[in-house]
């Protein structure tokens, strides 16, 4: 069902039993489960699917090994737990990372780490190889027996020989393991989509706002046209993250529920600093106890993060002082590589939606998620769902769909704990399995195997629907990028429910996250898209200009 026949459907039949506000992880994870348990839910979001916090951050599936000094065992368990679940489930966007951790000092971090678990205040500083020992040891237990590799120290002599230019002041380092979201954006799609082929009267809609209220009604706009609409919904979630407050607000219901910080990250063209990676995730606290990680990105290296406390979603974006505390950061670990702003080929930043909070630090600040029912005046339920991170979106949603499943007298059904998710269906994890799959598809769709091993790799078992949509017509690769064929591009039009020009760029493929963006290219693209949706040349130059705009003002990367 395309974006116009939904919105066709909901003028003519306007009440839904759940209405969910934002399309980022967490209201994705309830759509996704309210639809397999055969409820009609409804889910909006005024941008694209998965385009603010959930594409904005340091893209890691872990357990957070740092909660464990805040006392935060539970949420450590119940994250590993879900981080396990999604190497199984979804193991085309998923991978095991493995993480080197630099130590100063033996002892540091013991006094803190024993006023933390006992509940006192206490401002986090280094973290010595005592306090690692007793974390991943605990972190180990946690994680399973089998799960992923067990953590491992290596002196300082091995660390360095290992990683030339190391910062020699260090006494050892330590290697554990968690596990990458390489394609976050993907996987939130493809709930999406899975959602929809379980229950096509789930729905959801990009690009569609909340205005207001009129009695039980929740006024829409849609975001392209500028038309309003009218929603009954029995249940509303907000699921809209930082905007918590400010949703609530267009709802007419007063609420002081987020207390949010800023993370910043950069991504960079660096072939030394990518080789010293040796595919690892670099973890280190920084001078300043903050938390700091680099690791390889495809060929580029993504650093990362602030945490600084920050109230306006809409205008975050990685300052000056920001791009100069990253790259600073990273001499912490490598103290003569060169690294400066020549190399940044991509910036983005976004407002982690923690709860409001008397922490001495943000980083103390609680990752946990809470889902809480707000007074709305009579006219419907309204939930909120506070905090939460990537790695737990499944537990969250599912916690929450039982609470609504009650609400609305319905039983559940289905269960997501060992569900697949898109891709990930039957995908070939060993090197047999997946030269017979491609051997397959090859034959089946008269594609080369080159092209369906790209093709695998980047949509996962879907790219079997891919390579056949690609090969039903004149096929030809890009002018300005020729990992992608123009019937690639128009299939995410077609199907993946792309309506703007940086859906395609930022969030059905990593071009713009890997820096490969180009003016030409923009003007290649939205000539595809066009053909589909019939623009103008003059809507296709907006277009463009509106992205480049985008570029120079949320990301400081000026196109050319």
């Amino acid at each position: 069902m395309n974006r116009k026949s939904i919105l066709d459907a909901l003028r003519r039949q306007s009440e839904v039993p759940v209405l969910i506000i934002g399309a980022g992880v967490n209201g994705i994870g309830v759509f996704r489960d309210l639809a397999l348990q055969g409820v009609d839910a409804l889910l909006i979001d005024k941008s694209d699917f998965c385009a603010g916090t959930s594409a904005a951050s340091g893209r890691v599936a872990h357990g957070g090994l740092r909660y464990l000094e805040n006392g935060e065992f539970r949420l450590v368990r119940e994250a590993l737990q879900e981080r396990n679940r999604l190497l199984i489930n979804a193991p085309h966007c998923v991978v095991p990372l493995p993480i080197t951790m630099p130590a100063y000092s033996w002892s540091k971090g013991l006094l803190h780490a024993a006023r933390q678990f006992l509940r006192l205040k206490s401002r986090p500083g280094d973290r010595g190889a005592l306090v690692l020992k007793l974390g991943m040891t605990l972190y180990d237990w946690y994680s399973g027996r089998g799960a992923l590799p067990g953590h491992r120290f290596f002196s300082r002599a091995a660390s360095i020989a290992n990683r030339p230019g190391l910062n020699p002041a260090i006494t050892c380092t330590a290697l554990y393991y968690d596990a990458l979201i390489h394609y976050p954006e993907r996987l939130c799609l493809e709930l999406i989509l899975d959602a929809a082929d379980s229950n096509p009267n789930a729905r959801a809609l990009n690009y569609v706002s909340v205005q207001g209220v009129d009695g039980r009604s929740v006024l829409l706009r849609d975001e392209l046209t500028g038309d309003t609409f009218p929603i009954t919904p029995q249940i509303v979630v907000n699921a809209t993250g930082a905007w918590i407050d400010l949703t609530n607000a267009a709802l007419r219901v007063e609420s002081a529920l987020i207390g949010g910080t800023k993370g910043s990250h950069l991504v960079v063209d660096h072939p030394e600093l990518h080789r010293l990676c040796h595919g690892q995730m670099l973890f280190y606290v920084n001078d300043d106890a903050r938390i700091c990680i680099f690791y390889p990105l495809g060929q580029r290296v993504l650093i990362g993060t602030t945490d600084i406390p920050a109230d306006n979603p809409d205008s975050v974006i990685c300052t000056e002082d920001e791009t100069e505390y990253l790259l600073q950061s990273v001499r912490k670990v490598f103290p003569e590589l060169k690294l400066d702003r020549a190399q940044i080929v991509y910036t983005f930043s976004g407002i982690r939606p923690l709860p409001k909070s008397s922490a001495l630090t943000a980083g103390q600040i609680s990752r946990d998620h809470s889902d809480q029912i707000i007074d709305s005046g009579g006219a419907w339920r309204l939930h909120n769902l506070v905090g939460g991170k990537w790695t737990t979106y499944r537990a969250f949603a599912e916690q929450v769909t039982d609470r609504l499943l009650a609400e609305l007298g319905q039983p559940r059904k289905a269960d997501t704990a060992a569900l697949r998710i898109g891709g990930g269906r039957g995908f070939p994890t060993t090197g047999e399995q997946r030269r017979a799959w491609i051997a397959r598809v090859a034959q089946t769709s008269g594609l080369n195997a080159a092209r369906i091993d790209v093709l695998l790799t980047r949509y996962g078992t879907r790219a079997e629907e891919v390579a056949a949509y690609c090969a039903a017509g004149e096929d030809v690769p890009l002018e300005q990028h020729a990992a992608y064929t123009r019937r690639e591009i128009q299939f995410m039009v077609e199907y993946e429910r792309a309506v703007r020009l940086d859906d395609i760029i930022q969030r059905r493929t990593m071009i713009a996250m890997l820096g490969e963006t180009t003016v030409a290219l923009l003007a290649e693209i939205a000539g595809i898209m066009a053909a589909v949706f019939g623009w103008t040349e003059a809507e296709q130059h907006a277009e463009i200009e509106r992205v480049i705009r985008l570029f120079a003002e949320k990301h400081r990367i000026v196109l050319v």
